[in-house]
């Protein structure tokens, strides 16, 4: 049998209020700014640098542009879903809904992926960049104090510093967290803005032209002297041309990753049913709009081919307008970024084990709630620890990849879940409705399968290896204590 819960069932535990349940406190502003806190991290300042010079030069902008519209297939599909079961869990509690126990387990299991080990590797980022911006005050931190015992140091201690101080800021309260969150996001926001504004009157219009550079393979294409999969297998495909800008497509989806977090607070939401569509979609328009001025003024004030290596892209096109001083507040605009990004995640994940526990398939430890602040303190006590571990000691430069085909898969089954559910119960009110369906739910998984396609293979082996042990946790304790299942076992011996 396919045990799956409700939506009349999601719904009540949706409307349940008082002791032992989550406290709604954020507003349609703080849910746009969760998912500009997630989204908008150091990707934006340094990803924008790689696709210009390696892959699409001035036309980065356009990769910007396709990038968004493929997460915004994903984020329609998670605007329904978060609009009508407003209940913490995200894709968690979607597939649970729509595909039964057993693939809810896989996708919150997988979801450890995106969140836990992706506030890893950002905090292990935020620890270099905090290193540099003492060096701007002539404050030298240990190296072998921002490093692992695998990196030839230590231990990372300001990355388990700040992935501390985090967690204990949300074990105080969502509302708490939210207004530090809504500050980190004012401050990267305004940096963004003020290297727009500044920046603009200093564009230099040689350096968008030609906006999309010529790809050698393409025109060999064109003039019929080579085939189309032998230029799809050279190495000129995706640096420069359509191709190239394809490629850096697949280059800056990744700079938006972190809206879905969003539909992880959908249960401590004022007015879920308006709020998350607002939040979602609302944060994606607000990153895309950010992402592609910053990039028409990024190629503008600097030739792309001058970003191929550079570490520091952003402050080698900044430095042609002559105002230096923004340097500093550049790295303090990619710690803020970053540090939203930890915050967010650490969020998302607790909210995620939350619901799971609630349903029996994990431990109640992880869903009891600080009788006062009524925060899964618990739950994030214990992340602190894990995500401590791993961007203290493990080296986590390899994870990003396992972050990504995480994240994509989790969009995949969403958008198959939209189209399940517009089939099984076509009649439920729905809030907010995807449009365009199933067009807009198939592209989504379209577009998802092709960017974990090119992941390398030793992602998805790792992918299999986690996916094995959450198989080997679910027969062994959650398909035994899940609370669905087990209240249907009880009806039938009664």
């Amino acid at each position: 049998m396919l045990f799956k819960k409700s939506i009349p069932q999601l719904l009540a535990e949706a409307n349940e209020s008082g002791e032992g349940t989550l406290k709604r406190t954020l507003t349609s502003f703080n849910l746009v700014a969760l998912g500009v806190g997630a989204i908008i991290g150091a990707g934006l300042f340094s990803l924008t640098g790689i696709a210009a010079a390696d892959n699409a030069g001035p036309a980065v902008i356009l990769s910007f542009i396709i990038a968004a519209v493929g997460c915004g297939f994903a984020g329609l599909c998670y605007a329904e879903f978060a609009s009508m079961i407003p209940v913490a869990g995200s894709a968690y509690t979607y597939s649970y809904a729509t595909m039964g126990e057993f693939m809810a387990w896989i996708i919150g299991w997988d979801l450890v992926l995106e969140y836990a080990l992706s506030a890893a590797t950002v905090a292990s980022s935020w620890s270099q960049y905090f290193s540099q911006f003492l060096l701007e005050f002539g404050i030298t931190f240990p190296s072998n104090l921002l490093h692992g015992p695998w990196e030839g140091g230590i231990i990372n201690i300001p990355a388990i510093v700040i992935v501390c101080l985090l967690s204990l800021l949300l074990m105080k309260g969502t509302k708490d967290s939210s207004a530090v969150n809504n500050i980190l996001v004012i401050v990267k926001v305004s940096v963004v803005l003020i290297f727009i504004v500044l920046g603009w009157s200093f564009i230099n219009h040689a350096n968008h032209h030609p906006f999309i550079p010529p790809n050698a393979g393409e025109e060999a294409v064109k003039a019929g002297t080579k085939g189309f999969f032998d230029f799809f297998s050279s190495e000129d495909f995706g640096h420069f041309g359509i191709s190239g800008v394809l490629r850096g497509a697949g280059v800056v989806f990744f700079a938006f990753i972190g809206f879905d977090a969003v539909s992880t607070a959908a249960q401590e939401a004022k007015n879920p049913q308006k709020g998350m569509p607002i939040g979602i979609i609302g944060s994606l328009v607000v990153c895309t709009l950010l992402y592609v001025l910053f990039a028409y003024v990024m190629t503008g004030l600097e030739n792309y081919t001058k970003f191929a290596g550079d570490a520091k892209p952003v402050a080698t096109a900044f430095a042609q307008t002559g105002y230096t001083f923004l340097n500093r507040f550049l790295m303090i605009a990619i710690l803020a970024g970053y540090t939203s990004v930890i915050l967010v995640m650490l969020l998302g994940q607790s909210r995620v084990f939350y619901s799971m526990s609630k349903d029996g398939l994990l431990p109640k430890i992880f869903s009891d709630l600080h009788p006062k602040n009524q925060t899964p303190w618990k739950t994030n006590l214990m992340f602190m620890v894990f995500v401590s571990f791993f961007t203290g000691l493990v080296p986590v430069s390899d994870l990003g990849h396992m972050v990504s085909i995480g994240t994509l898969f989790a969009f995949s089954l969403v958008c198959i879940g939209v189209l399940i559910l517009r089939k099984t119960d076509p009649d439920l009110e729905r809030p907010f409705r995807t449009p365009w369906v199933p067009l807009i739910p198939i592209l989504g998984v379209i577009v998802c399968v092709l960017m974990m396609a090119s992941l390398p293979i030793v992602s998805w082996e790792r992918l299999a290896i986690w996916m094995a042990l959450g198989v080997i946790i679910y027969y062994t304790y959650s398909k035994k204590h899940s609370k669905i299942r087990n209240e249907y076992n009880a009806g039938l011996k009664s």
